[in-house]
Formats: C-alpha cells, sequence, structure tokens
C-alpha cells in the first residue's frame, strides 16, 4: 500500500513539473491597445520556485503595426528614453547582448532594411594565440511580415547579410578575423542565403526549432559551461505559424517572488505558446519590456539598465 502511493506521489509530482502553463490576458493594466496585440501574465511556479512572466502577442500580418528596431551610438539609453524618443511605440523590449565598456552592440541589428549593427565573430582566447570564430543568431522579419530565426554573417555593415537556416559549430584557428575561404568554415559555401529583413534583432542562442526545444548554445558559444543552466531574468522573441509574434520576458533574481528561468525553461515556455522557432536574448538586468510605457517585469537592477538596441512595436 505505501508503495502505491508513493507511486502515486512521483506520478503527481511529475505532471505538476510539466503541467501547461496558466496564463491570464492582462491587456486592462496597460491603457488602449491595437486590436491585434495582446499582454498575458503567469506567476505559476517553474519547477516549485516563484515566477513572474508576461509575454506579448502580436499579429505579424497587421498592417497598422509597425515591427522595428532603434540603437544608439557609443551610449545607452534605458528601455524608457528609447520609448519617448520614439514617439511612444505600443512595445518596446531590450534585445542583443553589449559590452559595457564600449557600449558597443554585440550581434546583428537592421533597421529599415539597413545593417545598423553585426555580430562579433571572432574573440581572442584568454592566454592563448588562437581565436575563437563562432556564428550567432537573430530574429527577423521580412517586408511581407513573415517572421525568420537564422545564423547570420555579415562581412561588415554596408554589405549584405548571409543567412544559415541551420547552426554553424564554432571553430578555433589562428587568425584575429573570420575570412570566408581562409578560416575553417567558409559559411558562403555552407548554403548561406541573402537575408532580406527589413527588422532584425540578434541575441542568442536559438532556443526552438521546427517546434522542437533544439538550444544552440554549444554552436553560439554565448554562455560557459553549465551557465544555461542557472535562474536568470530572460528575454526572448518567437513566432508561430498563424504570424503571430511572441515576446517574452521573465522576472528573476527577486528571492521569494520571481527567481527566473534557466534556458531550458524558457525554450518551454516559447514550445507550450505554440512557437515555430524563438530566441533568447540578452537578459539579467538588462531584461525589461514597456507596454506603453508601463513595466512589465521588475528589473533586477532595481532600476532600468540602459541598452544599446531595442526592438520595438508601433502602431499608425
Amino acid at each position: 500500500m505505501k508503495r502505491i502511493i508513493a507511486i502515486l506521489l512521483i506520478n503527481v509530482v511529475v505532471l505538476q513539473a510539466h503541467a501547461q502553463t496558466e496564463w491570464t490576458n492582462v491587456d486592462s493594466l496597460f491603457g488602449k491597445l491595437p486590436p491585434s496585440v495582446h499582454v498575458y501574465k503567469t506567476t505559476r511556479e517553474l519547477d516549485g520556485k516563484p515566477n513572474i512572466a508576461y509575454y506579448v502577442e502580436a499579429d505579424l500580418k497587421d498592417r497598422r503595426l509597425i515591427f522595428s528596431s532603434d540603437t544608439t551610438r557609443n551610449r545607452r539609453l534605458t528601455p524608457d528614453e528609447f520609448y519617448r524618443k520614439n514617439s511612444k511605440p505600443v512595445v518596446v523590449v531590450n534585445c542583443t547582448f553589449f559590452s559595457f565598456a564600449t557600449h558597443q552592440n554585440l550581434n546583428t541589428v537592421i533597421k529599415e532594411g539597413k545593417i545598423v549593427s553585426r555580430d562579433i565573430y571572432s574573440r581572442k582566447r584568454a592566454d592563448s594565440a588562437t581565436y575563437v570564430h563562432s556564428f550567432g543568431s537573430a530574429i527577423g522579419i521580412t517586408r511581407q511580415r513573415n517572421a525568420d530565426v537564422a545564423w547570420v554573417y555579415a562581412e561588415d555593415t554596408k554589405k549584405k547579410i548571409l543567412a544559415l537556416q541551420r547552426p554553424v559549430t564554432a571553430f578555433t584557428d589562428s587568425h584575429s578575423l573570420y575570412k570566408p575561404g581562409i578560416n575553417a568554415v567558409n559559411i558562403v559555401d555552407s548554403g548561406a542565403k541573402k537575408w532580406k529583413m527589413r527588422t532584425a534583432v540578434g541575441g542568442g542562442p536559438v532556443l526552438l526549432q521546427e517546434g522542437e526545444i533544439k538550444i544552440t548554445n554549444n554552436e553560439e558559444l554565448k554562455f560557459a559551461g553549465k551557465a544555461i543552466h542557472d535562474k536568470h531574468p530572460r528575454s526572448g522573441m518567437g513566432y508561430t505559424k498563424n504570424n503571430k509574434l511572441i515576446i517574452l520576458v521573465i522576472e528573476g533574481r527577486n528571492k521569494g517572488v520571481a527567481e527566473g528561468a534557466t534556458l531550458l525553461q524558457e525554450a518551454q515556455l516559447f514550445k507550450e505558446l505554440g512557437c515555430w522557432e524563438a530566441l533568447n536574448l540578452d537578459g539579467g538586468g538588462s531584461s525589461c519590456m514597456l507596454v506603453n510605457g508601463r513595466e512589465t517585469i521588475y528589473p533586477s537592477d532595481k532600476k532600468q539598465r540602459p541598452v544599446p538596441a531595442v526592438f520595438m512595436i508601433e502602431a499608425l
């Protein structure tokens, strides 16, 4: 009898761990929204830990919506400053990783069809004469309002951007820069095609591919060691096969209230929301999403962190 009870209890725990997250529509908390934009919130625990998360769902095909980005040069702005700078868009969310020392974006940003920032593909190994080359990921939206997540390469911001629909394995050599045809991987010969996006923002790693969880941190080298299993505030974007853009933010580092999520938990949430592809964005103290200028999650720095780029949804 005791054994049967124990088995039943184990089954209950397993079912709870894999239970579908419950989301509540909270549009009314954020003022007047376009009919095709909605905001949802959950406080359901993640693996027994307190959790607060929000996501925005927007119809990619609604021509009354403009999906855009904005960047700064040699400085950073808070999401609220970006909000006021851009005539108060409906949604503002942080996106790219960046250098605290130089304020430089470390990922791709495309604004109105032009590359305004590109990934940093090469970095020197500590105490070594070798260099590691890795290719980052980005989410983009075409002029026809189709979304795509891909691994991207642009030699500089004046040339076309190429994209692969599969990750490229990171590699090491003695060259300080990645140059197609010289280094171990020639992305041009690896099936790369022109990536004609009106708007795009980079981050990484990719979380979902073809509706399944496939976290490509080993290829993109965004986080070292077991860091993908750490709980932190998270920001991410994905899209569904029925043309819904999903922007997700997860509060964290708020002990006893909201303790954050691992990359696997973030990926699981995107999958539950029906995303076909999804991408992690810069998290931690950078995670912040404004809807009509109002904060969703509470920033873990206790105030909004200045960032060099944001993704926005504007309404006509």
